[in-house]
């Protein structure tokens, strides 16, 4: 072992720390002397901002080991914890909090000593990295700087020495070719080998599968399969055999879309497991929309001094992960996520992507280098594409070349929501900004301004060379001032908006302000389009009058830049055609989106559209104004879907474990994928899980606990996660409960041995906080919906679920109008026992898991039991009982003791 630094070391629980002297035994402290030893001494730590939280500090200094590890394992994940880091290194892992604090000097020694590795894999750019990261005051420069040697010549930079793109020649149709059962079989054999036994389910599943696989039977509409099959049929090899023959025999691609990136990652982890690389000659790749990847352009700003303090030395960890990445993917790719958090720089984190429409694609220096375009041309030559459905829903109905034949869509049951806000618009200051910074730029001053961002750098050449082109470029930058900018909000606040549309914002938010149902001070209000003050359809048919403007002038530049395209002038070359082509997309990408604004406007005053749900709000995050405007939602999502998605593939293939409610017949799968829009039928496809529910897992509903009694509430939580002796996801339907309780359980859970981490509390993205969880068979996890449906946790590590109260939708203007339209309270018990159904869906997730499901609250309906297993027994208990219930059924499993890290930084989960 390395020998430690002469660094104290600090860890720390709710409610105490322990640091230790260099090479010495750790004392446990208060955390009042804790902060003042902190404050006088730099400290080693893990996860600085997470400490600072438990201590109950803003911020806690020192020398953070999980910084450390970021400058040397590059693009590298591991658990952000004393114990994850100890597995990564090959450490003995610590059993307790007093040996965490001991062992964190090692770490640090273990790591550094690293950078004198003459075969470590990270030592391009490292020097170079270091004298930068020490020029703005990175805590561990020192220490990195002495270790490594300057290299023998110079090295080329970050940006020439990334890998450019070429130009590929169009792609092939896909060759037609009928598939037979018995080779979709074949391959799931292959797939499956020696890791998996056969299930007699799985086959039957692939086979149903394939019809979507097979030639088109009708112009009319996609080969559609609809399949619910249970958790553990083996959902993931299941589809990914016919998917993958299908590729691999037709030289086409097949798009396999899930719900979050979360799901996205763990499908690229069982494709590596289970198949080669390339299929057919052709990658299997991922893609994710624009804004999850790292822009170059926006990073160089942030490295010459765009960025600066925390924020800088950030953006050079980033540099530094950038040259090592696989994808350049900063969500959910190989960035860890608890990178950004060190730096609570989640901003700067989107500083550095292209979040706000300010791509200038062809016109960028980086452009060949650019990770968003490297994606796109690998998706274009790929035999699988793993995206998620917000994506494929954009690919697919924006229609041009991408537009994949094969569609097949896990986590189904998402499929209306993802439709929702696929389709949906909103006509809002933020939305306006992000237009107004496509056209314009950044506005201002800085040197992103002196980059000449916007429609103006994509055309330079045309306003050089093109006087017809150069006057239509100007109409159309001078009606773009009549959009909002930066500081609406206070302009409208203080009662001073600027132009038309601005006017029209704050005729809004006098609307909601006056006629909102203040029901929750401090949170979002919204109203109906309805009962209009004075003003504002005068306000809105100014603001349409303006949006008209600026849409006819795009159309006119886009007509000229069509002109200038065909008759291809001695000026223009190869690069800026293509700029120039790019220009015109977004332009009529834009101008169609303005002209379903000035509809949206027009409605003002008028009869309503029986199609769509409209209404006005003001979006509030913690009582501060983020946002306000005008909204549109289809009333039925799936309609759309199944006009702009669905009916443009050649075969589409939809599953999921809850694509109907258990007690529904087989024919109502189809509704959940909006069949009866198509012009085709869907074959359908059901299947239950074969999972002994009745011998490995307990529903019991705790009847006299209240759910908005917070004492109680916390009350229950405390004692069925000491039953449980820990592995508990607790899940709540309101923020401000699971801030109560987390803040009332957790220093005694704590000084149980019982860790609890918790989404909107710790200072962490929902993937780590999972890692985190999953690592560690005594932690505890608390979440809302993104927890519901994001977590794959097999084994021990789960073993109890507490749900705090009935998941009922919130009535909102929309979810009133789709209830009122598809059957009532009928139409809302559907949606609650698809949630309660998904919830239990994390507990049982391979054959040898045993948990139980608890429901808190005395008013749960038997209706709604049918959400889970028939086979699963389900009780009515006093929580005494309950928590006594608990500890019995768990038995053995809440013996043992210490950190479990068997599957710490894996990621894949359990196939379905």
């Amino acid at each position: 072992m390395a020998a430690p630094l002469p660094y104290p070391a600090c860890v720390a629980s709710h409610g105490a720390a322990w640091l230790a002297a260099p090479g010495g035994e750790a004392e446990a402290v208060d955390p009042r002397a804790a902060a003042r030893r902190l404050a006088d001494t730099p400290h080693l730590l893990v996860n600085a901002p997470l400490v600072a939280s438990r201590l109950g500090l803003p911020e806690c200094p020192g020398l953070d080991l999980l910084e450390l590890f970021a400058f040397v394992h590059p693009a590298r994940f591991v658990v952000p914890s004393a114990a994850g880091l100890s597995a990564f290194l090959g450490l003995p892992l610590p059993d307790t909090l007093a040996a965490e604090a001991r062992l964190l000097g090692a770490l640090a020694a273990r790591l550094l000593a690293t950078l004198g590795d003459p075969l470590w894999p990270a030592r391009a750019g490292a020097f170079e990295s270091a004298l930068r990261l020490e020029r703005r005051g990175w805590g561990w420069a020192a220490e990195v700087r002495s270790r490594l040697a300057a290299p023998a010549r110079p090295e080329p930079s970050l940006f020439a020495a990334l890998p450019r793109f070429e130009e590929a020649p169009p792609r092939p149709e896909p060759a037609v070719v009928r598939l037979a059962e018995e080779e979709v079989e074949a391959r799931l054999a292959a797939l499956r080998g020696s890791r998996r036994e056969p299930r007699p389910l799985q086959r039957a599943y692939a086979r149903a599968l394939l019809h979507a696989f097979q030639p088109r039977e009708t112009r009319d509409g996609p080969n559609l399969v609809v399949a619910e099959a249970g958790t553990g049929i083996g959902k993931t090899l299941g589809y990914l055999a016919p998917a993958a023959l299908h590729a691999e025999r037709t030289g086409g691609a097949v798009w396999l879309s899930t719900y979050t990136r979360a799901l996205q990652r763990q499908l690229r982890a069982e494709t590596r497991a289970s198949l080669p690389p390339h299929l057919g000659g052709r990658p299997i790749v991922v893609r994710k929309g624009r804004e999850n990847y790292l822009c170059l352009l926006n990073l160089e700003d942030a490295l010459q001094a765009g960025f600066s303090g925390r924020s800088g030395i950030l953006a050079e960890l980033v540099a530094r992960w950038a040259r090592y990445t696989a994808d350049g993917d900063m969500a959910g790719g190989d960035l860890p996520g608890w990178l950004p958090a060190l730096f609570r720089a989640r901003a700067g984190l989107a500083g550095l992507s292209d979040r706000r429409g300010e791509c200038i694609r062809a016109a960028c220096p980086h452009y060949r280098a650019c990770f968003i375009e490297r994606g796109v041309r690998a998706a274009g030559e790929a035999s699988l594409v793993i995206a998620n459905h917000a994506l494929t829903m954009a690919v697919v109905a924006r229609g041009g070349g991408e537009v994949p034949q094969r569609l097949l869509f896990d986590e189904g049951h998402h499929l209306a929501d993802a439709a929702d806000s696929a389709f949906a618009l909103a006509l809002t200051g933020a939305e306006a900004i992000e237009l107004r910074r496509w056209l314009l730029g950044p506005e201002g001053s800085g040197r992103r301004v002196g980059r000449r961002r916007g429609l103006a750098a994509r055309l330079l050449d045309l306003s050089a060379h093109d006087e017809g082109g150069a006057a239509a470029l100007d109409a159309v930058l001078e009606a773009a001032r009549l959009l909002p900018a930066d500081q609406w909000l206070d302009q409208i606040g203080a009662g001073e908006p600027e132009g038309p549309v601005e006017a029209f914002l704050a005729a809004v938010r006098t609307q909601v302000l006056t006629c909102a149902a203040e029901r929750d001070e401090g949170h979002s209000l919204e109203t109906a389009v309805a009962d209009l003050l004075p003003g504002l359809v005068e306000a809105a048919e100014a603001a349409r009058r303006a949006l008209a403007r600026l849409r006819q002038a795009m159309g006119v530049l886009g007509v000229r830049l069509a002109q200038v395209a065909q008759a291809r002038p001695d000026w223009l070359d190869a690069p800026g055609l293509a700029r120039l082509e790019a220009a015109a997309a977004g332009l009529a990408e834009r101008a169609e989106r303005l002209g379903a604004w000035e509809a949206m406007l027009a409605r003002i005053g008028g009869a309503a559209d029986p199609r769509f749900v409209d209404w006005f709000a003001l979006v509030r995050v913690q009582g501060d104004e983020r946002d306000a405007g005008m909204f549109r939602h289809w009333l039925d999502p799936l309609v759309p879907l199944a006009g702009a998605v669905l009916s443009r593939a050649h075969g589409v293939a939809v599953t999921s474990a809850t694509l109907a409610g258990p007690e529904e017949p087989e024919e109502r799968l189809g509704d959940a994928v909006g069949a009866a829009h198509l012009a085709t039928a869907p074959r359908l496809f059901r299947a239950p899980s074969p999972f002994d529910y009745a011998a490995n897992a307990r529903v019991f509903i705790a009847t006299d606990v209240t759910p908005k009694d917070p004492a109680m509430l916390a009350l229950a939580f405390a004692r069925l996660i000491r039953a449980a002796d820990g592995g508990a996801l607790g899940l709540f339907t309101a923020i401000a409960r699971l801030r109560s309780v987390h803040a009332r359980i957790a220093a005694e859970l704590a000084a149980h041995g019982l860790p609890l981490y918790a989404q909107h509390v710790d200072p962490m993205d929902p993937g780590t906080l999972v890692e985190l969880f999953r690592a560690d068979r005594r932690a505890s996890l608390f979440g809302t919906d993104a927890l519901r449906d994001g977590v794959d946790v097999p084994g021990e590590s789960l073993r109890l679920i507490v749900f705090e109260g009935v998941p009922w939708s919130r009535p909102t203007i929309l979810e009133t109008a789709r209830r009122a339209a598809f059957g009532g309270q009928a139409h809302e018990d559907r949606q609650v026992r698809r949630r309660l159904a998904q919830a239990f869906g994390r507990l049982i997730r391979r054959a040898d898991d045993r948990g139980v499901f608890v429901l808190l609250g005395p008013q749960v309906p038997s209706r709604l039991l049918s959400a889970f297993p028939p086979d699963v027994p389900i009780r009515r208990l006093p929580l005494a009982d309950v928590v006594a219930e608990t500890r019995a059924f768990l038995g053995s499993a809440c013996q043992s003791e210490g950190v479990f890290l068997g599957r710490a930084g894996a990621g894949a989960g359990a196939e379905e």
